[in-house]
């Protein structure tokens, strides 16, 4: 038997490109390629990039030079860049990164094994020219169902002939193979954005909004629990637009009933909901509906009004916590974050203080701080009252100090509240997540106590909480021990990334 050529796939940034990976990983695998967890066993690394800031874009350099330096001492051959920097900066990046053997766009992946196989063959790849991907799509939302199909959007990917194992054995077959068998899986909603943020280049490379339909995220959210998913992640650069192209504005409503309805899905938990788009009904059917959980994850950005406005985005201190108060009239303990820039231009001292006001007040679970700074492309490069990056950064340290002190304080908050956790670790000591804290971002919950055995990875456990160590929860289980769900045995059908190579970072617009 001839082996097979092998791929090693290295994920870096958001968990939309987690999803992206795991189309890439099933259609190399369904192409004729092995997938290996060693990058040293492999005769190609395909490195999945994030090029959303500064930092995600040299994490990716340096993970693409980090697999080159692997050719000559090895078996491995070739070296691929694939996702975000390569889409957004394509033939530049290969110019400038002659250590990379191929840059592939989206419009890629449908013939990726092939791709791969030619250039390990020593064909050369000529890199695309990257364009603006929004005007792949009619301007019109709603016309751009009948279109869609002319345009490559990954995570969207269906096949009539998937072999058995890889996608949905009824329905909808999503091009989709598991690279992590842990209890929570992200799940893609959406692609693309119609936002026109001016500090935020992603709509011009991830394209104009397009929802999936909801019978093929319900059939995906399906097959994620017969792989062992208790949680789903629900995904997009912006789920609470979510129909608007399908023709209903209030089609993510409906369908987090659906999925509330999947037998074998415990946790339904949606992410990157805009603040402006936060309709009451939304509010309530995310906050009371069965398996969906109340986690609000919110991009303020800021809270000055005036500033807003130069983002273009919506808003204000006194709108935001207004919101909040809906939300937490419906469930008190839910659990809400967010991320917010310093430092753009023409931020004033003023402004400044009302971001700090308003967190302050707002009392949210978990913050991402951002200096900021310009992107290719976007209008805020070109405003005027740029700050010196020294400042920026002295704005970024006094906000990430003072959320560090508020996430603490909300945690502590809790101490005596009965949670329920996911147990997602066993290594060393028992460590999931509560309902309030999303994957990698929001802090975790370390279990402790005398009531610990037969609690493995994809419980859940109802605890009390005893301690907090900043953001992070310290939980003891309710005794007896109140399993919610039978353990489950994690499915890991390729091995997570060696971290020599790569790591999973990321952050939302």
């Amino acid at each position: 038997m001839t082996d097979l050529m092998s791929v090693h796939l290295v994920t870096l940034g958001c968990a939309r490109n987690e999803v992206d990976s795991e189309e890439l990983a099933a259609r190399l695998e369904n192409g004729g390629f092995r997938l290996v967890d060693d990058p040293e066993n492999a005769d190609a690394v395909m490195v999945n990039t994030c090029g959303f800031v500064e930092a995600a874009k040299k994490d990716s350099v340096d993970t693409l030079l980090a697999a080159a330096d692997l050719k000559g001492d090895g078996r491995t051959r070739a070296v691929v860049a694939v996702g975000c920097l390569a889409e957004r900066y394509g033939n530049e990046l290969a110019e400038s990164l002659p250590e990379a053997d191929a840059v592939l766009s989206f419009d890629d992946y449908a013939g990726v094994a092939e791709r791969l196989q030619s250039i390990l063959a020593g064909e050369r790849h000529t890199a695309h020219v990257p364009r603006d991907r929004r005007k792949l799509l009619p301007l019109s939302p709603i016309a751009r169902s009948a279109a869609v199909g002319a345009t490559a959007v990954p995570g969207h990917a269906t096949t009539p002939d998937l072999p058995a194992g890889l996608a949905p054995a009824s329905g909808p077959r999503s091009f989709r193979r598991r690279l992590d068998g842990g209890p929570t899986a992200p799940l893609k909603l959406a692609s693309g954005c119609d936002r026109r943020c001016s500090f935020c280049a992603i709509p011009s490379f991830r394209g104009a909004y397009v929802s999936r339909p909801p019978a093929d995220v319900v059939a995906e959210a399906a097959w994620l629990a017969g792989q062992g998913v208790r949680e789903a992640f629900l995904v997009s650069e912006n789920s609470s637009s979510y129909g608007k192209d399908l023709g209903d504005i209030r089609l993510l409503e409906k369908t987090l009933g659906q999925l509330s309805a999947v037998d074998g899905l415990d946790w339904i938990r949606v992410s990157y909901l805009q603040p402006a788009e936060m309709r009451p009904g939304l509010v309530e059917v995310m906050a009371t509906t069965p398996k969906v959980l109340p986690y609000f994850d919110l991009s303020f950005q800021h809270a000055s009004g005036p500033l807003l406005r130069r983002m273009r985005r919506f808003g204000d201190a006194d709108s935001f916590l207004q919101l909040i108060a809906s939300i937490r009239a419906l469930a008190p303990n839910a659990g809400i974050r967010s991320n917010v820039i310093c430092g753009f231009p023409g931020e004033t001292e003023a402004d400044l203080e009302v971001l700090c006001d308003f967190l302050t007040e707002a009392g949210l679970d978990a913050i991402g701080v951002f200096g900021y700074s310009d992107e290719d492309g976007t209008e805020a490069a070109t405003l005027p009252g740029q700050l010196p990056a020294d400042e920026i950064e002295v704005r970024r340290a006094r906000v990430a100090d003072l959320t560090d002190e508020l996430v603490s304080q909300r945690a502590e908050e809790r101490l005596g509240e009965r949670v329920v956790i996911l147990v997602e670790e066993s290594d060393e000591g028992l460590v999931g997540r509560a309902e309030h804290q999303g994957p990698e971002v929001d802090g975790s919950t370390r279990l402790v106590g005398d009531a610990l055995d037969g609690i493995a990875v994809g419980s859940f456990v109802e605890a009390v909480v005893v301690g907090s160590e900043g953001v992070d929860l310290i939980a003891e289980p309710i005794s007896p021990v109140h399993a919610i769900a039978e353990p489950i045995s994690p499915v890991r059908l390729v091995a997570e990334p060696a971290p020599t190579v790569g790591a999973r970072s990321g952050a939302s617009s």
